[in-house]
């Protein structure tokens, strides 16, 4: 949940500058040197929502959450690129980052993510913790068999579905930027779209958790989580729909880069 925090904050940040002009898609590694550079330093939102929500389930080992807050997302997340580089690497792209860049970077997350993590984290922990809005029995009773739409891999489906018709227009555009060498400018209708997904994605999961409540089944969390998640499944699907119908990428390499960097 933090590190989602952080990516929306992230993604918000850019967004709105690129939208005042301090970003320019003509610039080439502005956008992705800012968005890099903004998820470090807003690690500590990241980590204090984290660190609070992390109270509220009564959690006691806050220095491993903290670290696995700091690590799990971000560490996936390099050694995917690390091994997509290496591929450019291997077929001598000019594309292929610096491997003293990726070691900077590298610091960079250690020497000031990573504390900022910790900081945000500590108090986050340390404040109240977000109250229930009624009252839990401490036994738990017994959940009844659920239908087959109320499971997780189902309703992750069936929720997915409204979000992405609500931003499936725009990724034709973004995708056609990224990949057929196009220079993206529609930052304003970016913003809204992005407004419109939070919108969706929020009222969607709690669609979901009010059906499983009224079922009975109080083990909403992480049923919320994924209701919303379900998204990024169609929009990788999309993805694999652009590649097969717009693009025309050939090579073993060239497929796994684009399959890489769009999951």
């Amino acid at each position: 949940i933090g590190s989602g925090v952080q990516i929306g904050a992230t993604a918000l940040a850019c967004i709105v500058l690129s939208v005042m002009g301090m970003l320019s898609p003509a610039s080439r590694g502005s956008l992705i040197g800012a968005g890099v550079s903004l998820f470090f330093f807003f690690g500590v939102i990241g980590g204090y929502y984290s660190g609070r929500l992390y109270r509220t389930f009564k959690g006691m080992a806050w220095k491993r959450a903290a670290f696995l807050t700091s690590t799990l997302y971000p560490g996936l997340i390099s050694s995917t690129c690390f091994v997509l580089n290496f591929l450019l690497w291997h077929a001598g792209s000019s594309g292929a980052v610096p491997f003293s860049y990726m070691c900077a970077l590298l610091a960079f997350w250690v020497c000031v993510s990573l504390p900022l993590v910790f900081i945000g984290f500590f108090f986050g922990f340390r404040k109240q913790p977000y109250e229930y809005s009624v009252r839990t029995n401490k036994i738990p009773r017994p959940i009844p068999s659920q239908l087959w739409y109320m499971r997780t891999g189902p309703s992750m489906l069936l929720a997915g579905i409204l979000p992405f018709g609500a931003v499936f227009i725009e990724l034709y555009f973004i995708f056609s930027a990224i990949w057929e060498n196009q220079i993206y400018t529609l930052f304003s209708f970016l913003f809204l779209v992005y407004v419109i997904l939070v919108i969706c994605c929020a009222e969607i999961a709690v669609v979901i958790v009010y059906f499983q409540l009224c079922t009975e089944n109080y083990r909403w969390w992480w049923k919320s989580f994924f209701s919303a998640a379900g998204t990024g499944l169609y929009v990788f699907a999309y993805g694999v729909f652009f590649y097969y119908t717009k693009l025309d990428i050939v090579g073993f390499t060239s497929t796994v880069l684009y399959l890489g960097y769009t999951a």
